[in-house]
């Protein structure tokens, strides 16, 4: 290998690239418009749920209740005279679910202690039906135990769990999205742009008058490799100070390690790119291959939105195969809890086998000629 080739080479790539700015779109605008989409437009969090509140005979322990839901921030509670216009409410999509305070709720909570209210809730999304039901669960033990406090009732408190949430505190989904965010973009940018760039070039035939050079395939590889790396690091760097500066994802471990486990991550889409386009020399099948191959397991199989523990056996398995779920739990680790060696270090040897892997059959594969 020759550094006068291989600079040659890389020269080369970088004019390839100023001259395409659909490379430079890929690298940089790509990642700008996802972070904007997925950080102001995707939320996990379910807030405004609109509650129908039927009240069969107000009084002074029911208004409480009810204002006490009207004061959090995940409900828009609306009164509606009877459970049959609540339940009509509910067909017509205008409410979450119905709060039924029955005539005898007063009366019970002074005489027994026990005033039980029923909850129904709109299950077709089955996680904010779990969600609906634990926050109305969760105001409702606050009630109580304002009453109890205040001596009004002889309602019971039960017993209080003292709930403490480590990593992510204020429960706020983006601090779990974003991070897990840049792991699909940095699959984008390494794997797409990589097949695309190398499938251009068998499809304008510059391909074959780079063969008919003496230059080594590592060499051919390498100079592939080395300005989209620089390209991948910078959209990296881009996404992190959005993700800490914009959207005010804290980051609690260190940079160096963040900046080396992604740059582990970009080598191994790189690897992934250049092993379909070895494969794939048209830019629409590289395109398509990269799509189904690297970025939909990347967002589905990587627990970027699903949790692969809850997946069924086979499936769990087969995760194992996307370099991606190894960053995402890296990235979720540097950014909320810090950095743990227990969970980096199993996750970097497994993604650098990965990256081992794909770099060798790109280099088994890429051969000096046309066939």
């Amino acid at each position: 290998m020759k550094w006068m080739r291989l600079s040659g080479l890389m020269r080369k790539e970088v004019y390839e690239i100023v001259r395409d700015p659909s490379s430079i779109a890929i690298a940089l605008v790509l990642p700008l418009v996802l972070l904007l989409l997925f950080g102001y437009g995707v939320s996990l969090d379910a807030r405004h749920i609109a509650i129908a509140e039927v009240v069969d005979q107000p009084t002074q322990l029911t208004a409480s209740f009810l204002a006490e839901l009207e004061s959090s921030p995940w409900f828009r509670p609306t009164i509606y005279p009877d459970r049959i216009s609540a339940e009509q409410a509910m067909m017509r999509g205008d409410a979450d679910a119905i709060l039924w305070l029955r005539s005898d709720f007063t009366r019970l909570a002074y005489r027994s202690g026990s005033a039980p209210i029923q909850l129904t809730v709109n299950g077709v999304d089955a996680n904010q039906a779990r969600m609906i039901e634990n926050y109305v669960t969760g105001a409702w033990l606050i009630w109580l135990q304002q009453q109890a406090a205040q001596g009004a009732t002889g309602i019971a408190t039960p017993v209080i769990a003292d709930t403490r949430i480590w990593f992510n505190p204020s429960l706020r989904s983006r601090d779990y999205l974003i991070p897990g965010l840049i792991a699909i973009i940095m699959t984008l940018i390494g794997a797409l742009l990589t097949a695309l760039v190398v499938a251009r070039e068998w499809e304008r035939g510059t391909m074959e008058g780079i063969m008919v050079t003496p230059v080594a395939r590592t060499e051919i590889l390498l100079g592939k490799l080395i300005p989209y790396f620089i390209m991948g690091m910078g959209g990296m760097v881009m996404s992190t100070a959005m993700a800490v500066f914009l959207f005010g994802v804290p980051l609690r471990g260190s940079l160096l390690i963040l900046f080396g486990t992604a740059a582990l991550f970009l080598l191994t889409a790189l690897g992934m790119g250049l092993v379909i386009s070895v494969l794939a020399r048209s830019q629409f099948v590289a395109a398509m291959v990269a799509i189904v191959t690297t970025f939909l397991p990347a967002f589905i199989l990587s627990g970027f939105l699903f949790d692969i523990r809850s997946m069924p056996q086979i499936i769990q398995a087969l995760t194992h195969i996307v370099a991606a779920r190894y960053f995402v739990t890296m990235l979720q680790s540097s950014f909320l809890a810090g950095d743990i060696w227990s969970v980096l270090i199993p996750n970097a040897l497994g993604m650098g086998t990965l990256c081992a892997v794909f770099l060798g059959i790109a280099l088994l594969r890429f051969h000096k000629r046309l066939d």
